[in-house]
């Protein structure tokens, strides 16, 4: 009885996530640190190797306990690199993005691809790129998303679709896409963002939610603190009664299905935090952690080693 009570006590264990990452970003210049939250207590500490350039408003998306991946960003580049869990070692994949460009997002279909979606090289890009789990061969989507977009946020239902949501093309959508992982076809949902905004972000509580956070709604210092909520299947939105802790725009966002999703820096009124706030699964009551990032930054994006 002893011994079916301890090999339960650690299933229930090996269904937690490892940790989650905050890479890159800008604090007056770019840089390439990653930050690492281990999941267990939230400490923090930052990878000895960073990016292989210093960089933000990259494309991330993780294949959860085996790989993080860091897409293409500021200035215009189409490298993709790829952290090895547990290890943390960094490689840069043989082939890159389609094409360099910046401002892009990323989702995941766990164990079997990650997807770099959107973006900018001063004009804005349909393009969805994706790179097969686990060789990392990169074929480009026939079908894009349903406008040229940049700074959109990133969600995933792991075995089921992407999303990409909202972000800027000749103005503010609110527009939701998603692509259905059995053979990437591309919908538009019905009912999108609560209102039109740019360079906010996702993370996934993945068979149950996805959620867009922050960002702004008529340009430079429109920061807003709203958290959408759609949830999976029915892809209906709901919008949570406690936002961000502060309006922000450009931040991180990352998250450990079944336990908690995380929201880190961006920028509030032009200034840059180091705050990050986490969303209790299924409450999605919010807390703020009391060690933040190593920096207060912008345009950093987040990915994680979680079990879906």
């Amino acid at each position: 009885m002893i011994l079916l009570g301890i090999l339960a006590a650690s299933k229930s264990s090996a269904a937690v996530g490892v940790a989650g990452y905050f890479a890159g970003g800008y604090t007056g210049s770019y840089v390439s640190t990653v930050d690492k939250f281990a999941f267990a207590d939230d400490s923090r500490s930052t990878l000895g190797t960073g990016l292989s350039s210093a960089r933000g408003t990259t494309g991330t998306m993780s294949d959860s306990s085996v790989a993080g991946y860091v897409a293409g960003g500021s200035v215009n580049v189409a490298t993709v690199d790829k952290f090895a869990f547990p290890s943390d070692s960094r490689t840069t994949l043989g082939t890159g993005l389609s094409s360099g460009r910046r401002q892009l997002t990323g989702f995941s279909n766990s164990g079997v691809a990650g997807y770099v979606a959107g973006g900018s090289d001063g004009s804005n890009f349909d393009t969805v790129d994706k790179f097969a789990f686990p060789g990392d061969s990169r074929t480009t989507l026939g079908t894009g998303l349903s406008s040229a977009t940049r700074l959109s946020a990133g969600m995933s239902n792991s075995g089921t679709a992407g999303y990409v949501a909202g972000g800027l093309a000749s103005d503010e959508v609110s527009t939701v896409d998603k692509f259905s992982f059995s053979d990437d076809s591309r919908s538009t949902l019905g009912t999108g963002l609560s209102a039109a905004r740019q360079a906010l972000t996702g993370f996934s509580n993945s068979g149950t939610a996805g959620y867009a956070g922050g960002g702004e709604t008529s340009g430079f210092n429109s920061d807003v603190d709203t958290v959408d909520k759609f949830a999976f299947p029915s892809d209906t939105r709901t919008t949570l009664g406690t936002g961000l802790s502060s309006s922000r725009a450009d931040l991180g966002g990352m998250s450990n299905s079944g336990v908690a999703g995380y929201f880190g820096g961006g920028y509030t009124s032009g200034s840059t935090t180091s705050s990050v706030d986490k969303f209790a699964f299924p409450s999605d009551t919010r807390t703020t952690l009391g060690t933040g990032l190593s920096s207060a930054r912008k345009h950093l994006r987040g990915f994680q080693n979680e079990t879906v």
